[in-house]
């Protein structure tokens, strides 16, 4: 069968051709670039746990490393301290890192993958979709068709996949503007990304707003700095002025030592596409979103987009058209990215007019909650999203049990004892197109795995496991969060809960397996397509 194509080098797309071929599926990434990413400090990304975890996984690079993890959260209203969150077990911290390294591990793990050809230099000008592939043709020196299964376009906001397949992009166009300038100096909250609302240095207008201090590894920090409506030009004059006015006024009124590193201006647009998929076609990343008003979480939900097609379209890749699952990965990730969008769209009039402020007593406090979920990734304005609505949700059982996962949440990283007796991460076990049973059973750490594997429900259950309608691991762990003794989970192969049921239920374990591949339609296209 063909390889995918990937249309797009950035990181959701080079992350969308390593988890292909983690699965066995080729793909052929075109890039329109050299191959090479420029190095900007004041261009990075904030990752939650499961991206970075995804991220490692699929690179062997230790990206929380080379990152760095905030100690707090600091959130300030003219001189008064708002909110500080202190991370650790209870609350992990975001891992903020440069783009340019996230790229540079990307790029290195594919330089050394079988199934991934990088075609450097090719831009695309043109689609052709029969019923058995893609063909694209890039204008390179030496024009080239492209045979493939599947194309995917991770090509960006100016997507030209997305104008090939005349597919809309409505939305709001420079929402908000930011300037950036990344630095090396000492700030008073070492380690604490801080968010500080009308700093009392600057009294009056609308360029009073906001200042956000993050920081990265080498005591390096980016600092945004939120502009006030309009397209005035923002001159290297005026943000050094910016940076030393700031930096005095969080130091007593005398600018520290600094050492200005790069900076750039941020223009945050709000659009979101109409549709995700046109037959073999589609898109993901910036291509089908844009969103990043609050924090520089956007990177964050398209490697979800990657996370969520690549298992599926693995799936149609060596069985056969598994129609109803891949039109599950717009239906799922679409509406989550809706309803970000929403919430944002919603709350940013209230946010920076202020109005409010007078009339609704704690109305600041609120206003401040509401910013640091954006930036912390939670609530509404900043949580992943979960697949509750999805239609891969398999209809409730009498036997559902609740856990501390709600259905179509990601799973908690525990650890688990693999078949080979290994104890692993759960998180370690995902992304290989195989779907996870997981069974609760305390006790069975401390005993040989020898000695519990062949006893009590364990033989039932890896019947049970064997005779699922796809490829099932089974693990088992001593506990999970808010499950009972002898729960099983099934999860997908990116990591959401399909169901939890109490004991073990061959039956409705197989239908919620059939349900989580697309139905039973789908599992006999993809019974036929390897017959």
């Amino acid at each position: 069968m063909d390889p995918v194509i990937i249309v797009g080098a950035g990181p959701v797309g080079l992350t969308l051709a390593l988890a292909l071929a983690r699965q066995e599926v080729p793909s052929i990434v075109l890039d329109e670039g050299p191959g090479k990413d420029e190095q900007r400090l004041a261009r990075t990304v904030v990752l939650r746990e499961d991206t970075t975890a995804l991220i490692e996984r699929l690179t062997g690079f230790p990206l929380a490393e080379a990152g760095f993890r905030w100690a707090g959260w600091r959130s300030m209203r003219r001189k008064q301290v708002m909110r500080q969150i202190a991370f650790g077990d209870d609350e992990p911290a975001p891992l903020h890192v440069p783009q340019h390294v996230l790229t540079a591990a990307l790029r290195a793990a594919i330089a050394t993958e079988r199934l991934v050809k990088v075609a450097v230099d090719s831009r695309l000008d043109s689609i052709e979709q029969e019923t058995s592939g893609v063909t694209a043709h890039t204008r390179e020196p030496k024009g080239t068709w492209w045979r493939g299964s599947y194309l995917i376009g991770c090509d960006g906001p100016r997507s030209t996949v997305r104008k090939l397949q005349d597919i809309r992009f409505p939305g709001r166009t420079a929402v908000e503007r930011h300037a950036v300038a990344a630095l090396r100096t000492e700030l008073p909250w070492p380690g604490e990304a801080l968010l500080h609302r009308m700093p009392p240095w600057r009294t009056s207008g609308p360029s009073a707003g906001e200042v956000t201090a993050r920081p990265l590894a080498d005591d390096v920090w980016r600092l945004d700095w939120l502009l006030p409506p309009g397209k005035d030009l923002v001159t290297p004059d005026l943000l050094v002025a910016r940076v030393r006015e700031t930096l005095a006024g969080w130091s007593g009124g005398t600018t520290p030592p600094y050492e200005l590193l790069d900076t750039g201006v941020h223009t945050v647009h709000h659009r979101l596409a109409r549709r995700w998929r046109a037959g073999r076609v589609f898109l993901a990343g910036d291509a089908a979103h844009l969103l990043g008003a609050l924090g520089t979480q956007g990177l964050d939900d398209g490697l979800r987009d990657a996370d969520n097609l690549a298992w599926k379209l693995s799936l149609a890749w060596h069985h056969g058209p598994h129609e109803a699952l891949l039109d599950s990965y717009q239906v799922e990730r679409r509406a989550v990215v809706a309803a970000r969008l929403r919430a944002a769209d919603q709350a940013l009039p209230i946010l920076r007019a202020g109005g409010l402020r007078s009339a609704v007593p704690g109305s600041a406090r609120g206003h401040d909650s509401l910013l640091t979920d954006g930036h912390l990734g939670r609530g509404q304005l900043g949580a992943p999203g979960a697949y509750a609505d999805s239609p891969l949700a398999p209809p409730r059982a009498e036997s559902s049990a609740e856990v501390g996962t709600e259905v179509g949440d990601q799973v908690a990283d525990v650890r688990v004892t693999a078949e080979d007796g290994s104890f692993v991460r759960l998180r370690d076990r995902l992304g290989h197109g195989a779907l996870l049973v997981l069974l609760i059973a305390p006790g069975t750490g401390v005993w040989e795995r020898k000695h519990w594997v062949t006893a009590g429900i364990m033989p039932r259950l890896a019947a049970a496991v064997t005779a699922l309608p796809h490829h099932a691991e089974l693990l088992v762990a001593e506990s999970y969060p808010g499950a009972a003794a002898h729960t099983v989970l099934l999860i997908r192969p990116d990591g959401h809960l399909v169901t939890a049921l109490s004991g073990v239920r061959p039956a409705d374990l197989y239908e919620a397996a059939e349900a989580a591949l697309g139905g039973p339609r789908a599992t006999a296209e993809a019974a036929a397509g390897t017959s």
